[in-house]
């Protein structure tokens, strides 16, 4: 049997709240824009798909030993934007700062993932909380001028310590996603952690 999967980072709740906040605005503009909930935005590092469930445990071994090398590290969520571009907004976001951590844990798991099968975006990773998608130029005009006037939002840092490996199911109501496995970085900053004195 075939399961929806994606690997990702979870946001604090916290930090999705402020997010929804912000965007709450957005909504306010009458535009046909299917919105996320808060409890489901995340950061995708690499959208899988169709998955045999008999591949799920080697997926997690693999990535159980792309994180081994890495310890954790700090993210800041900010700025509001759009895809493909401000003119013509087909998926509004929310932004990450640039960190090269980040970019290169996509990289290791995308070339391992490549290895079971899942092609590489050929698009340069752009890492983002999806926050909406827009169904059709309903009210594009004050959308576009309100994302306008809320694209510098700034949020909090969180640490990234672990990725989930994420299960969609898509309902009438929209996507519900469960967690089949969170895979924990290998190192710690306690390098003493488990040892024991005589």
């Amino acid at each position: 049997m075939a399961i929806r999967c994606f690997i990702a980072i979870e946001i604090p709740e916290a930090i999705r709240k402020a997010v929804t906040a912000v965007t709450d605005s957005l909504k306010n503009t009458g535009a046909d824009v299917k919105w996320v909930s808060d409890e489901n935005i995340h950061i995708t590092l690499q959208f899988l798909g169709e998955t045999e469930e008999s591949l799920i445990p080697k997926i997690k071994d693999t990535l159980d030993k792309i994180l081994a090398p890495y310890s954790p590290f700090y993210i800041k969520m900010s700025h509001i934007g759009c895809f493909p571009n401000g003119r013509h907004p087909r998926v509004i976001w929310v932004g990450i700062e640039e960190c090269r951590t980040l970019i290169n844990l996509h990289n290791d798991i995308t070339n391992a993932m490549a290895e079971f099968g899942y092609p590489k975006e050929d698009k340069e990773f752009t890492a983002h909380g999806t926050i909406g998608r827009v169904k059709s130029q309903k009210n594009s005009l004050g959308l576009r001028r309100r994302l306008d006037e809320i694209k510098t939002a700034e949020f909090s840092g969180f640490e990234v310590n672990s990725i989930t490996l994420m299960k969609s199911e898509l309902k009438s109501s929209g996507a519900k996603y469960y967690s089949l496995a969170e895979i924990p970085f290998g190192r710690r900053s306690n390098v003493n952690e488990g040892s024991s004195e005589g």
